[in-house]
C-alpha cells in the first residue's frame, strides 16, 4: 500500500512502492473467487487468473534473481515455453499464490541487498541491465498483467478495480 511517505521517498523506496502497489492488486484479483473461477480461461489464448499469477512469480524469479546471480527454486513447468502462463500442470491455488509470495520474497531481497546501478545479465538475452532498469520493467509487467487481470475478473463477476478491499 502507498503511504503519504512514498510520495517524498527516494528512488528506490519510490520504485519500490509502485511495484508492491501493482503486485497487492494482483492477489486481490484473486480475493472471494472459487477454484473454478480463478482458473476459468476468460480469452481464447486461454488466460486465466492463477495463469497470470504463476507468470508473474516467474518473472520475479528471473528478471530480480536470476539476472543478479541468485539461486530459484526448482520450477514444475518451463517458464520458457506457455506454460508459466497456465494453471492447467496439476498445481493447486495455494502452490501458485504461495509461489508468487516466495518469488516476491526473494525479489525483495535482491532489491534491499544492491544498489540500482548494479548490473547484471538476463541468461536469455546476454545483455546487461542494471537493477533501477529490472524494477522499472517489472513495474511495467505486472501493471500490464494486473490490468489483463481487471479484465478476466470483470467478465468473471462485474468486479473492477485495482485496490484489495479495506
Amino acid at each position: 500500500m502507498t503511504d503519504s511517505t512514498t510520495y517524498t521517498a527516494g528512488e528506490k523506496e519510490t520504485l519500490r512502492a509502485s511495484l508492491d502497489r501493482h503486485r497487492d492488486a494482483v492477489l486481490g484479483k484473486l480475493e472471494g473467487l472459487d477454484d473454478e473461477r480463478l482458473r476459468r480461461p476468460m480469452t481464447p489464448s486461454g488466460t486465466n487468473l492463477l495463469g497470470l499469477v504463476k507468470h508473474l512469480g516467474s518473472v520475479e524469479y528471473g528478471w530480480f534473481v536470476s539476472t543478479f546471480g541468485g539461486e530459484v527454486e526448482p520450477l514444475w513447468f518451463d517458464p520458457y515455453s506457455d506454460e508459466d502462463m497456465r494453471a492447467d500442470q496439476g498445481e493447486t491455488t495455494r502452490q501458485i499464490v504461495e509461489f508468487y509470495g516466495r518469488a516476491r520474497a526473494a525479489a525483495d531481497r535482491v532489491i534491499a541487498e544492491r544498489p540500482l546501478t548494479d548490473l547484471g545479465q538476463p541468461a536469455w538475452r546476454g545483455t546487461e541491465v542494471s537493477l533501477r532498469w529490472v524494477l522499472v520493467h517489472m513495474i511495467e509487467e505486472t501493471a500490464r498483467h494486473a490490468g489483463h487481470m481487471d479484465i478476466v475478473r470483470e467478465l468473471l463477476d462485474g468486479a473492477t478495480g485495482d485496490q484489495r478491499p479495506d
